[in-house]
């Protein structure tokens, strides 16, 4: 039986399915949050990083796919399994970021063995929560109304966004991600940063020469 302080956090958008494991697994010891698709489990993620991420892999909103990926890039040492109707077998599909796959419809007999059998990951971490991550954003040019337009790269859930400004962008710039709610801090950099004229002559060439670019320096 698992330490009843093990967290396990089920991401299904099927809802009897989501009750039926929870239900199942806290009868027998685990500590259990659901999320019904991606964006609402980051927000699970943010209150408390779960130990096992058991995770649907077609999903409304974000994906099965995209969040294994964004919890492997920023949580790499959370076990992860991905579940699916659409897969056979025991092997995770080609592509999907999780450490084991559970098959929809086998017992969930099966599904304990996959979770006690998890390897413990000592995985290097891309990017850190709440912390000091790189992302871009570039001017979109003006809206009709004549307010500048941003299109903005959230570092947590990769993600982009249009956002528009009713005046010019000043040194910082801070808002809400549309897609998972995650407060994003951007500094703005300054043309004479080490870089930056690289960073410009990379860009596509029909870009506004306007175009002001800013990095993100905070995530909470």
């Amino acid at each position: 039986m698992p330490n009843t302080k093990r967290s396990l956090l089920i991401v299904e958008d099927d809802r009897a399915i989501r009750t039926s494991l929870s239900c199942v697994l806290e009868e027998i010891g685990y500590r259990v949050r659901t999320a019904e698709e991606g964006f609402a489990a980051l927000v699970e993620i943010r209150s408390e990083v779960p130990e096992i991420l058991i995770s649907d892999l077609n999903m409304p909103g974000m994906s099965g796919f995209e969040l294994l990926s964004v919890v492997r890039r920023n949580f790499p040492n959370v076990r992860t399994i991905a579940m699916s109707g659409a897969f056979g077998g025991d092997e995770v599909p080609s592509g999907v970021a999780a450490d084991a796959f559970y098959q929809k419809g086998s017992s969930v007999g099966c599904l304990l063995r996959i979770m006690e059998s998890l390897p413990l990951h000592e995985r290097k971490r891309e990017g850190k929560w709440r912390e000091r991550s790189s992302g871009w954003i570039v001017s979109d040019g003006r809206a009709a109304t004549g307010e500048m337009r941003i299109t903005v790269s959230c570092p947590e859930c990769l993600r982009t966004f249009s956002h528009a400004l009713n005046q010019s962008v000043s040194d910082a710039w801070e808002g809400v991600c549309t897609h998972c709610q995650s407060m994003i801090h951007l500094g703005k950099i300054p043309s004479s940063e080490p870089g930056f004229e690289a960073l410009s002559r990379s860009r596509n060439a029909s870009e506004s020469p306007k175009s002001q670019s800013l990095q993100a320096m905070d995530c909470q």
